[in-house]
C-alpha cells in the first residue's frame, strides 16, 4: 500500500516537471534574439503577467516550507508576517521606486545605484547583492530537496542535483521569457493545490476549535492566531525585513524592469500584493495542523522542515492524488523562486561585473553568450553550498533580506532626498552594513551578543550614511577648498 501511495505522488510530481520543461521549450527562440530578450524579456510584460511573476518569485520556499516550519516551531501564525510585510513592501515599491526603476531602463538594482551614485558604488553594491542572492539560491535548493527527497525516496544529495538541473535547463533555454511563463503556471498550481488541501483538511478536522484546543494543549498561546502573540521584537524584524528586502531585490524587481512601461511597472508592483499576502495564511495554518498531531504522530526529533510535506503525504489528511497536486504546488512555488534567484545572480554578474567592469565594450552577442554560460556556472556554485550549509529556512532567507535592506535605504534616499546621502556614504553602507550583518550572525552563534540581522542592517546603514556625510562635508570639502585656493594663488 505504501509503495502504491508513493507511486501516486511520484507520478503527479513527475507530470508537473514534464509540463514545466515542455513549456520552457516554446521560449527558446524568443530568448535567443538579444541579451535584452534573455535578461528582461524584451521589456514587454503586461500588468497581470508582470504582477504574477513578481508574486511567484516571492511565494517560494520561504512562503511554503519556511512559513509552515516556523508555524510548526512557534505554535502560532507569527510567520505569516513574512507574506504580509512583503506585500506591504511591494505596495510601497509601487508608489516609490517602481516607475523610477523602469524609466531608467536598468537591468539590475546596482545599475540603478550607479545612475544615482556612480560606478564605484555600483561595483560595491553588486558584490553585496551577489552574496545576498547566492545565499538565497542555496536556501531555495535546500528547501526543494527537503520536499523532493521523501517523495522520490532518493538520497538528499540527488534531490539537490535534480532541482538544480531542472532550473538550469529551463532558464538556459528561455531566460526571462521562460521564467515568466513558468512563474504564471506555478502561481496557479500552488494556489489551487495548497488551497484545495487546506479546505479538505479543515473539513476533516470538523470544528476549527478542535485544532485550536489541541494546539493550546501542547503549549500554544491562547491567542495563537495573532501574529504578534509571542512578542514584538521578532515580529518587527519580520516586518522591516519584508518591507525593505523587497525594494532592492533583483529577483523580484527584474519583472518590474521587464514591464512594458513605467505605469505598468508601478501598477504591477501594487497588484502583486494581492497574490502575496493570503498565501502565508494557507501554509501557516497547514503548519499548525501538522503540529497538532491530529493526522500523524509528531515524534521527538521530528524535522520541522518536513512538517508540510509530511502532512500532505498523509492519506488520513488528504487523498494521495490531491496530496500529490499539493506537493507539486510546493515544488512549483520553490522552482519559481529558484529560477528568478539564480537568474538574478546571472544578471548581476553579467551586467554589473562582466559588462560593467571586465568588458565594457562587449557586443550584445558576447553578453548573451556570457549570461547563458553563467546559468550553468551559478548552479555549480550553489549546489555545493546547498549540500554543506543547512539551517533554518526563513532565518537564512532573512540574511539575504538584511543585505537588500541596505540597497532599499540608499536608493530611496537617492531618489527622494539626494542631499541627505553622499556617494561615500553609499559605499560605506554596503561594506559596513554587510559586515555588520555577518558579525551579528557570528556573535549570536558564539553567544557574544544577540541582535537581529535586520536591526543590524538598518542601524549600520544609518550609522555609515552619517559617517560618510560628515567626512564628505567637512574633510573632502576642506580638501577641495584648499586645492581651489592653491590654484587661485598660482594663477595670480
Amino acid at each position: 500500500m505504501e509503495s502504491l501511495l508513493t507511486n501516486t505522488y511520484f507520478w503527479v510530481v513527475l507530470a508537473y516537471f514534464a509540463v514545466v520543461l515542455f513549456i520552457s521549450f516554446f521560449t527558446k527562440k524568443l530568448a535567443s534574439r538579444s541579451s535584452a530578450d534573455f535578461l528582461v524579456a524584451g521589456r514587454n510584460l503586461g500588468l497581470l503577467v508582470c504582477s504574477m511573476v513578481v508574486a511567484a518569485e516571492w511565494l517560494g520556499g520561504l512562503s511554503t516550507v519556511g512559513v509552515s516550519e516556523k508555524a510548526f516551531d512557534t505554535l502560532t501564525l507569527q510567520p505569516i508576517l513574512y507574506n504580509f510585510s512583503t506585500a506591504i513592501g511591494m505596495v510601497i515599491l509601487g508608489f516609490t521606486l517602481a516607475k523610477a526603476y523602469r524609466e531608467r531602463k536598468v537591468n539590475t538594482v546596482s545599475e540603478m545605484v550607479e545612475s544615482i551614485f556612480g560606478k564605484r558604488a555600483r561595483s560595491i553594491s553588486a558584490i553585496a547583492f551577489l552574496i545576498a542572492f547566492i545565499t538565497l539560491a542555496y536556501v531555495e535548493l535546500t528547501t526543494f530537496a527537503t520536499v523532493l527527497s521523501p517523495i522520490f525516496n532518493i538520497n538528499w544529495v540527488w534531490a539537490v542535483i535534480i532541482a538544480a538541473t531542472i532550473t538550469t535547463i529551463y532558464t538556459y533555454m528561455g531566460g526571462m521569457h521562460a521564467l515568466t511563463i513558468v512563474a504564471v503556471f506555478n502561481l496557479v498550481v500552488r494556489y489551487v493545490g495548497l488551497g484545495i488541501a487546506l479546505i479538505i483538511g479543515l473539513v476533516a478536522i470538523g470544528d476549527f476549535s478542535n485544532l485550536t484546543n489541541r494546539l493550546v494543549e501542547i503549549g500554544a498561546p491562547q491567542n495563537l492566531y495573532n501574529p504578534f502573540s509571542i512578542g514584538w521584537n521578532a515580529a518587527l524584524s519580520l516586518i522591516l525585513g519584508g518591507i525593505f528586502g523587497g525594494m532592492a531585490s533583483q529577483a523580484s524587481i527584474q519583472p518590474i524592469f521587464a514591464a512594458k512601461n513605467p505605469i505598468t511597472a508601478k501598477r504591477a508592483a501594487i497588484l502583486s500584493a494581492v497574490f502575496i499576502a493570503p498565501f502565508g495564511i494557507i501554509t501557516g495554518i497547514l503548519g499548525l495542523i501538522a503540529r497538532s498531531g491530529l493526522f500523524f504522530e509528531v515524534t521527538p526529533g521530528f524535522n520541522p522542515k518536513m512538517a508540510l510535506p509530511r502532512l500532505l503525504m498523509t492519506p488520513e489528511f488528504v487523498h494521495p492524488v490531491i496530496g500529490g497536486i499539493a506537493i507539486a504546488a510546493i515544488l512549483a512555488a520553490i522552482l519559481s523562486t529558484i529560477g528568478p534567484v539564480s537568474f538574478s545572480i546571472v544578471t548581476i554578474a553579467t551586467k554589473d561585473i562582466y559588462h560593467g567592469l571586465i568588458n565594457k565594450k562587449a557586443s550584445d552577442e558576447k553578453i548573451l553568450q556570457f549570461a547563458k554560460r553563467l546559468v550553468i556556472l551559478v548552479n555549480l556554485v550553489t549546489v555545493p553550498l546547498a549540500l554543506f550549509m543547512k539551517g533554518a529556512i526563513l532565518d537564512a532567507g532573512y540574511f539575504s533580506y538584511a543585505i537588500r535592506t541596505i540597497g532599499a535605504i540608499v536608493i530611496l534616499l537617492g531618489i527622494y532626498k539626494l542631499k541627505w546621502i553622499s556617494t561615500l556614504s553609499v559605499q560605506l553602507s554596503f561594506i559596513g552594513g554587510t559586515l555588520a550583518i555577518i558579525i551579528s550572525i557570528v556573535a549570536k552563534k558564539f553567544g557574544w551578543f544577540d541582535i537581529d540581522k535586520t536591526y543590524a542592517s538598518i542601524i549600520a546603514t544609518v550609522f555609515f550614511i552619517i559617517i560618510g556625510n560628515i567626512y564628505t562635508k567637512y574633510f573632502t570639502g576642506k580638501q577641495k577648498s584648499s586645492e581651489l585656493n592653491i590654484n587661485e594663488s598660482a594663477t595670480k
